[in-house]
């Protein structure tokens, strides 16, 4: 008499849904903390090209002793209107929303995906004071 063995392949249905729900809990979990660090990277950009186009604004004020609101005057990129300028990620546009003889005030405004990922940061700023807001998006 031969026993006859019967050797299993593959999963059984409840393995392969175990499995589903194991990577479902992973990833509830990890994508919320990808979005925020996407998030924090786009801000990074933004911060860099406010202290990019504050310095530019010294330098304006140092050959024509007035700031100005006009990005292209300050030799940055701004194809539409010449009062503003995008980021290079395509996540945050800047803009001097006052720009006089004695002061400006820079805004980085979050465009596209950005708005709805930062809420926090929508909007940051930099004066001529140095004056940073909001703090929390300068933090880091």
């Amino acid at each position: 008499m031969t026993i006859k063995s019967h050797n299993q392949h593959g999963f059984t249905l409840i393995e392969a849904m175990i499995t589903v729900v194991i990577i479902g809990i992973l990833a509830s979990i990890a994508y919320p903390s990808y979005t925020q660090f996407v998030a924090k990277g786009a801000r990074s950009d933004a911060l860099a090209a406010l202290m990019n186009a504050s310095n530019r604004q010294e330098q304006y004020y140092l050959d024509h002793k007035t700031y100005t609101n006009n990005m292209r005057r300050l030799g940055l990129n701004a194809p539409t209107n010449n009062k503003t300028h995008e980021v290079e990620n395509g996540l945050y546009e800047v803009k001097a929303t006052t720009a006089n003889s004695s002061r400006f005030v820079l805004v980085a405004a979050a465009i596209g995906v950005q708005k709805t990922r930062d809420d926090a940061c929508k909007e940051i700023q930099l004066d001529s004071d140095g004056v940073k807001s909001p703090a929390a998006c300068w933090a880091n």
